[in-house]
């Protein structure tokens, strides 16, 4: 089996997990995101493949029960603001699992889902087009997405730094915990931009 069958027969199991424990709106989410993904990643000559992927799969613990992602952030060993937050633990849960039952060991894959929800400093070129096409997929309705949207295809890291900065400020908004890795990465990315101005 080649590389690009065996790809195939990943994609379809990717799409066979997603269909049996994500909801239907999630599913319709994941596939957008994968779409987006690989158009971000043949602007940016990302590996196309990785990207579907871990784009397909960034979400498969979304949908768990809480007292389920409850147990796995107590497996993990993940800081206590994960329990009761799904929104927070499921990308490092997914990670797990991504491991656990597909046996993709690639760390740009599972680094990708890792930090997509909170990205982090010195993301790579895969965390970033996952991070992005997650905010940026068509049926994101939020205000500031097409400014986002349209900064995505002209600047990765000034995209992320935007995206980062309105996540600080919704988050900071309503009292929330705001994961050290989202502040750590919005600072990395401002030393960044500033230093190709």
């Amino acid at each position: 089996m080649n590389s690009t069958d065996k790809h195939e027969e990943l994609v379809n199991r990717c799409l066979e997990r997603i269909g049996r424990d994500l909801k239907e709106r999630r599913v319709e989410h994941t596939k957008n995101v994968a779409k987006e993904a690989l158009r971000l990643a043949e602007k940016y000559g990302a590996d196309k493949q990785k990207a579907e992927i871990a784009a397909l799969l960034h979400d498969i613990a979304r949908n768990l029960p809480e007292e389920e992602m409850n147990a796995y952030v107590r497996e993990l060993n993940l800081d206590e603001h994960y329990l009761n937050n799904k929104n927070l633990a499921h990308s490092k849960v997914a990670a797990y699992l991504i491991r656990r039952d597909f046996g993709i060991t690639d760390e740009e894959i599972l680094n990708a889902v890792l930090y997509h929800t909170t990205g982090r400093e010195n993301m790579t070129l895969l965390e970033k087009i996952i991070f992005l096409a997650d905010a940026i997929e068509p049926g994101r309705t939020y205000p500031a997405v097409n400014e986002l949207r349209a900064l995505a295809y002209e600047d990765l890291n000034r995209a992320c730094a935007f995206s980062l900065s309105k996540t600080i400020q919704y988050v900071e908004s309503r009292g929330a915990y705001l994961d050290p890795d989202t502040a750590n990465a919005l600072e990395y990315f401002k030393r960044e931009i500033n230093q190709y101005e």
